[in-house]
């Protein structure tokens, strides 16, 4: 392999780490994945090398069976999670840098996932309850948006197998955002949500949560947090409350995601944790937090610190 064809091969790397993280929801496993698709490329012979046509369309098919067969064993490993387990939140601007932007493809199909909106916590969560199969064709199809005969060779079906797999998901998808509110109105909720944490209105923090709120905390079995979800919006207030009241001196600061805007909290200079909000329409119309996710594990906020 030639110097070229080793930058080549390199400069794929941003597009399939992009792509593992959205099928397994944390960089750690992300990074794994795509380095374990390497390693098999160099494994093989050179005569092997020399017969792959298209070793991006080669590294995109090995990647997603790695990412297949890692998400039949997450799921197992999830359910023995110290805390309650959260996709990695990821900065706005550290997106871009680590994944790259999504190029235009042939295929264009109208419900083609946005490229800001396809790293969100809330997104995230929502695959996390898809199968394996469907993830994977849902990030291929609808995030990259690859036609169904490449999918197939990806995920060993045919490709009226992986065209049901993508509507199911999809379908499921909708299901569960249904309701979701544009990112302005996300950022005016959150933008009411701190100042009533602030000023440590309980009235006010519980009108912008709904009844029915979560709380989920993600410590990792590494820091204190929740062990289990909280829930109702004056459980939920209380919470937050208590550990504004035990923590005077965090500093939390204002940071875009995929959701629109996120908490990143911590002391001086560092941030120990980060708070997203999935924000939606209740059936009054009015947007309202439905959802607090809280990612604390330490080994997961890297892309968070300065």
């Amino acid at each position: 392999m030639t110097l070229a064809g080793a930058d080549e091969l390199q400069a794929e790397r941003p597009r399939l780490l992009g792509m593992a993280f959205r099928m397994l929801g944390t960089m750690a496993d992300a990074e794994d994945a795509v380095q374990e698709a390497y390693l098999r490329w160099h494994r093989l012979a050179d005569d092997e090398r020399q017969r792959i046509r298209m070793p991006a369309a080669w590294f995109t098919r090995v990647t997603s069976r790695i990412c297949l067969d890692e998400l039949g064993s997450a799921r197992a490993r999830r359910e023995q999670y110290v805390s309650e387990w959260l996709p990695d939140p990821v900065p706005q601007e550290r997106a871009t840098e680590l994944f790259g932007g999504l190029e235009e493809s042939l295929v264009d199909p109208l419900d083609r996932i946005e490229f800001d909106e396809s790293v969100s916590t809330a997104l995230l969560v929502v695959l996390e309850s898809l199968t394996p199969a469907e993830r994977v064709v849902f990030v291929l199809h609808d995030v990259f948006g690859l036609p169904f005969g490449e999918i197939a060779e990806a995920v060993d079906r045919k490709p009226d197998a992986c065209r049901q797999l993508a509507t199911s998901a999809r379908r499921h998808v909708r299901e569960r955002r249904e309701g979701d509110v544009p990112t302005a109105l996300h950022d005016e909720v959150v933008q009411a949500f701190v100042a009533a944490a602030r000023g440590g209105d309980i009235s006010a923090l519980t009108a912008v949560l709904d009844p029915s709120v979560e709380l989920r905390s993600d410590g990792g079995g590494l820091v204190s947090a929740a062990r289990k979800p909280v829930r109702g919006a004056l459980n939920v207030t209380r919470f937050l409350l208590g550990i504004m009241e035990k923590q005077p001196d965090t500093e939390v600061s204002a940071r875009i995601t995929g959701d629109g805007m996120a908490l990143g909290f911590g002391p001086a200079g560092v941030v120990t944790g980060v708070l997203n909000l999935h924000v939606r329409l209740n059936e009054s119309g009015d947007a309202q937090v439905t959802d607090v996710w809280i990612a604390m594990n330490p080994e997961r906020l890297a892309l968070w610190q300065a």
